[in-house]
């Protein structure tokens, strides 16, 4: 977490809320049994004692048949957020990654797993020289994964002097005998929104975070989603959601209006994103926002990568114009990343 006082003259706290998204896939270490790379397998127990070593506590637990949602608090940081699925599959969300976190928690899994995939993505930073190494340039990032995650490669999309998203994965070839498995996930990254709405994620406003859901209509943007829920003190929120088929949603809000920022990800399986990507712009209101779709051939959103690319307007509680979209395939996925800005300014 980077804080300041802002350039502004009533001398804001500066928040960057930009996360950091690591995403890893794992195959089972036995070619007999592959529920054996299970990461509920590893008992909670290991993780508690484990986490201690870094200061780092878990505060909530979300479970359905096919995924645990995991909230950790860590000293100086309001949230880190793991999901972890019978699939194979980890999802570690921050504001600063804890090395000695990450590799705890890679130990942990490797005992059971091997790596299969690497996706570390962020949009870029409002204040990156407020950042903490090695933060401040991607290419710091990129170095630190390499220590980790043999074989990466780094990608900017969009524009280095506007907003871009940064992305690292390991883009490799699928084997011959590997499961081929649907995956596809949907992000929009929100910046410049609507004062009335972020003041819902205030103390000030609702005194807690099931009031702040509903009073904003998240608990409507996917139905059915388990919601576990966070207002912090005096203000932001975080939020995951699962549900019984293993499908996740999660989002986070830093509402003061000087930097406001709200992110938006789930991996709901869809053959057109469009509707949900309007409940979002109609829930929160942004001025300017980032959309990314990634889909495998397996996965029923296979064509949104592409459908995403030809979308240049959007028109719902207010009118957006695309300004920058790219497209990119990889070995095994699609990608599409687009940004929007409302019209007129």
């Amino acid at each position: 977490m980077a804080n300041s006082k802002d350039d502004s003259t009533d001398s804001v706290q500066f928040f960057e809320g930009v996360e950091k998204l690591l995403e890893i896939w794992f195959t089972s270490n036995s070619s007999i049994n592959r529920k054996q790379g299970d990461l509920r397998q590893i008992p909670q127990w290991k993780w508690q004692s484990l986490l201690k070593i870094v200061r780092c506590e878990i505060i909530s637990i979300c479970h359905t048949e096919h995924v645990d949602a995991y909230v950790l608090r860590e000293q100086k940081i309001k949230f880190v957020n793991i999901f972890l699925c019978d699939r194979c599959f980890l999802r570690y969300c921050c504001q600063v990654f804890n090395t000695r976190l990450l590799q705890i928690i890679l130990q942990i899994i490797q005992l059971i797993s091997l790596f299969q995939n690497v996706f570390y993505s962020r949009k870029n930073y409002k204040k990156p020289e407020l950042q903490i190494s090695p933060h401040q340039a991607f290419e710091e990032e990129v170095a630190l994964l390499d220590t980790f995650f043999p074989a990466g490669e780094a990608y900017c999309l969009g524009s280095v002097d506007s907003d871009c998203w940064y992305l690292y994965t390991l883009n490799r070839e699928k084997s011959v005998d590997e499961p081929s498995e649907p995956d596809q996930t949907l992000e929009i990254l929100m910046t410049h929104l609507d004062p009335e709405v972020m003041a819902l994620f205030t103390r000030d406003v609702c005194s807690s975070a099931d009031e702040a859901t509903q009073k904003s209509g998240i608990d409507k943007l996917i139905p059915n989603m388990i919601i576990d829920d966070f207002l912090f003190e005096p203000c932001g929120y975080s939020m995951n959601g699962i549900s019984k088929n293993g499908n996740y949603m999660t989002i986070h809000i830093t509402p003061e209006p000087e930097f406001s920022y709200v992110s938006f990800e789930s991996n709901i399986p869809e053959t057109s994103y469009e509707e949900i990507i309007r409940r979002v712009l109609n829930t929160f209101k942004p001025k300017k926002f980032v959309v990314t779709i990634f889909a495998n051939k397996e996965s029923i959103a296979a064509s949104c990568p592409r459908d995403l690319e030809q979308t240049d307007y959007l028109k719902c509680s207010g009118d957006w114009l695309r300004t920058d979209v790219q497209y990119c395939r990889f070995k095994n996925y699609d990608l599409t990343c687009a940004f929007y800005s409302r019209f007129p300014s």
